[in-house]
């Protein structure tokens, strides 16, 4: 049974929403573009900074120039919604014990060939089953499950700017809390704003070198680690997601410079979490990660002087 399936048998079976027969309405204007000559467009919501022309859609395939005017077209076509608990974010250190009301919609700014949710991450909106919720309406339904927070996860927030923002506000002003799991490839100014509202994120950190990043992701490394950086100066808890594929992203040295870096930029007791691989998507002839790998990359982690690090996917392990 696929997730989406299984997501929508949850909630018609505990209330939280019903599937609505009505259209959504017009597409919301996205935030963060420019326009420039002959209708074009260029966003600027992530580095891609996207050359946008009339009719066409950025790299995430969920922002689309019409007439000169950039779209968010996935504004709250929600296509994922769970009650999680606060652990399988992963946070670790923020509310642990609580549990989070999670959110997506489809769409992704990066191309990883190892995602695990690229059903609706690797999708347009049009091309996944989806429940129109406003925002009002959605954090609504968050305060009425018992949850003392929204998350913002399993796609990529990113690409659902506005939706996220929108809601972000209406939650902080009912006492709800705002998480995000995000690649953490976004530009500076959205993320400040967006930051104002967060309490607390998860970054994937996939690996730590440009060349990884390019051929797993189609992505680059030194934006991710300014929007560590600029998390931090905004007082967000921040934890770190580093998935070890084998043979890829495994090599000692380069673990020891991501948690060096970790530490002297983020500080000691950043909390990381490796990760262990499980075969999907594009990547499904590859081998899982031995448990052995993620051990000895907490050792190094350890020893590198951060206080606060586990192995994930790996149930019943001492080290998760």
């Amino acid at each position: 049974m696929s997730m989406k399936k299984v997501l929508i048998i949850f909630f018609l079976a505990f209330g939280f929403f019903l599937p609505k027969a009505i259209a959504a309405p017009a597409p919301k204007e996205g935030l963060y573009y420019e326009k420039l000559t002959d209708d074009a467009v260029q966003c600027h919501i992530c580095p891609r900074n996207c050359f946008i022309a009339k009719g066409k859609r950025g790299f995430c395939g969920v922002r689309e120039n019409q007439k000169g005017v950039l779209y968010a077209l996935s504004y709250g076509k929600v296509v994922a919604v769970h009650i999680d608990p606060m652990e399988k974010k992963p946070l670790f250190h923020f509310l642990p014990g609580t549990k989070a009301f999670s959110v997506a919609t489809a769409g992704c700014n990066l191309r990883c060939k190892f995602c695990q949710n690229w059903e609706i991450s690797q999708k347009k909106p049009e091309e996944v089953e989806f429940t129109y919720i406003e925002p009002k309406e959605l954090v609504e339904k968050a305060k009425a499950s018992g949850c003392l927070t929204i998350a913002y996860t399993y796609t990529e927030p990113t690409v659902f700017y506005e939706y996220m923002l929108e809601t972000a506000k209406i939650a902080k002003a009912r006492g709800l809390r705002n998480v995000m799991h995000s690649c953490g490839y976004i530009n500076e100014k959205p993320l400040r704003e967006l930051a104002k509202y967060l309490d607390a994120a998860n970054i994937d950190l996939k690996g730590f070198s440009d060349d990884y990043y390019s051929k797993v992701s189609e992505a680059a490394l030194e934006p991710v680690l300014n929007t560590l950086k600029i998390l931090r100066e905004e007082g967000v808890h921040i934890e770190i997601t580093n998935l070890i594929l084998p043979g890829l992203n495994d090599n000692p040295e380069e673990i020891k410079r991501m948690c060096l870096w970790i530490k002297e930029s983020l500080g000691p007791a950043t909390p990381l979490h490796f990760s262990r691989f499980f075969p999907t998507y594009k990547f499904i002839a590859l081998n899982p990660t031995p448990v052995e790998t993620l051990e000895k990359a907490r050792n190094i982690a350890i020893g590198c002087g951060l206080k606060y690090v586990y192995i994930g996917n790996v149930p019943g392990h001492r080290g998760e």
